[in-house]
């Protein structure tokens, strides 16, 4: 039996804002580096924001993080 750990969003949100802070990295560094903008940078660890994929690989990419998908292995009924 195969187990497999899915974060939520909100578990997301809160290992990108620690990781940030454990980097001791600013929301304004994290943006500029990432070409996010700083009002959707401060949204999303406020869990008000709706970021895209793309959003999150750019944080992610420059905290030294990795997102993927999974696609999960659908077995048909009959």
């Amino acid at each position: 039996m195969k187990l497999c750990h899915i974060m939520h969003f909100t578990e997301i949100i809160k290992t990108i804002k620690e990781r940030r802070e454990a980097l001791h990295v600013t929301q304004e560094t994290l943006a500029e580096l990432s070409n996010v903008g700083l009002r959707t940078l401060k949204q999303l660890e406020s869990g008000k924001g709706n970021p895209t994929l793309l959003t999150l690989q750019k944080i992610c990419d420059v905290l030294g993080m990795e997102v993927y998908l999974k696609i999960k292995n659908i077995t048909p009924t009959k």
